[in-house]
């Protein structure tokens, strides 16, 4: 018997075009169009998969009712994901949503993709259902053409958090870069400089290598960039967080089960108010790592290497470098990286010319 899917919706064309894509996938779907609708439904039939509209008061916006939906299935359906849709949600009711209602994921109307809605619905398929979690929505609009001055970095698998995460960096006055995986990252803090990151440590997509989540390899990635780091997570475990503190020097762990969008803010404002001006604040991001790895003892031959470039490369790259840190040999250049955090020289190659 096919798994069967229920539509909660009061606009007729949204109810026709999910119950064509959720039939596409091979589910039975039942619709309601109202609250006592959606009850009746919940009772009548267990269902794997919900997606259900915020306000369901057609013209009235400030109709909350899909989220007494939300509270009908936990309460009587819990083996059933629900997704949210909405046109209308602040931060605030998307955050609720996630943590206080148990929603798989939350997605927006104005945004909406076809496809992304199969890979939602298909991993809340898959997804056992005591471990649903929030994942896979769209990101939300960009932000206007004005350019905030201060550009933080988001790395979340889960598109809903990032949603959310980057409406609250925007109202804060940063340009949120969104990244999903871990490789997507690490080209981000390669090719940019950012005065913060928001890192989950658990990224799906991403298997641990060496027994570490990925999220730990990209904060020894802003910790070598001296970016301050937030780690904003669901599932890590209280050991975890600590080797978060004690090896990689984040500011804070958030935990998405009790987060606050004024916490939030705070942590933000006050990691990148931590952050002293430093001697390496004018060097490009490629200037960095190639800084990084003088300070290790590497060669130039070494450095190339590790970088992917040429020999020569390396040589334009550490002229640039010890014009800006106002020094003339390795030795100077490695003692301004262990001055402002970078990695300790290895024994007899700092002198090297």
């Amino acid at each position: 018997m096919a798994p069967r899917a229920l539509v909660v919706e009061d606009d007729r064309s949204w109810r026709q075009l999910l119950a064509e894509l959720l039939g596409d996938l091979g589910l039975e779907v039942d619709l309601a169009a109202s609250l006592d609708g959606a009850i009746a439904a919940i009772r009548g039939a267990p269902h794997r998969v919900a997606v259900v509209d915020l306000a369901l008061g057609e013209a009235d916006h400030t109709n909350r009712d899909g989220l007494r939906v939300l509270e009908a299935v936990r309460r009587h359906d819990p083996g059933c994901a629900t997704v949210m849709l909405t046109g209308y949600a602040t931060v605030e009711l998307a955050v609720q949503a996630l943590s206080e209602y148990g929603a798989f994921t939350l997605l927006r109307k104005e945004v909406f993709r076809r496809a992304e809605f199969r890979q939602v619905i298909g991993r809340a398929l898959a997804a056992p259902p005591a471990e649903a979690a929030p994942a896979g929505a769209p990101p939300l609009a960009p932000p206007s053409e004005e350019r905030p001055a201060r550009a933080a970095l988001v790395v979340e698998d889960d598109a809903g958090w990032r949603s959310i995460l980057a409406e609250l960096l925007a109202d804060a006055g940063y340009q949120a870069r969104l990244c999903a995986s871990y490789g997507e990252a690490l080209g981000r803090l390669r090719r940019s400089r950012y005065d913060i990151a928001i890192v989950d440590l658990a990224l799906e997509g991403d298997a641990p290598r060496g027994g570490l989540l990925p999220g730990y390899r990209l904060l020894a990635s802003t910790r070598a960039s001296g970016t301050p780091t937030l780690v904003v997570t669901g599932a890590a475990t209280p050991d975890e967080i600590e080797r978060a503190y004690a090896e990689y020097d984040v500011y804070a762990c958030l935990e998405k089960r009790a987060f606050s969008r004024k916490g939030f803010i705070e942590a933000v404002q006050e990691a990148v108010s931590s952050r002293p001006p430093g001697a390496l604040e004018g060097l490009t991001p490629r200037e960095r790592e190639t800084l990084a790895l003088l300070a290790q003892g590497r060669s130039n031959r070494e450095i190339a290497e590790a970088l992917v470039i040429a020999p020569n490369t390396v040589k334009r790259h550490l002229k640039a470098i010890f014009a800006k840190l106002g020094v003339h040999t390795r030795a100077a250049a490695a003692a301004k990286a262990v001055d402002a955090g970078l990695p300790a020289v290895g024994p007899g190659r700092a002198a090297e010319e």
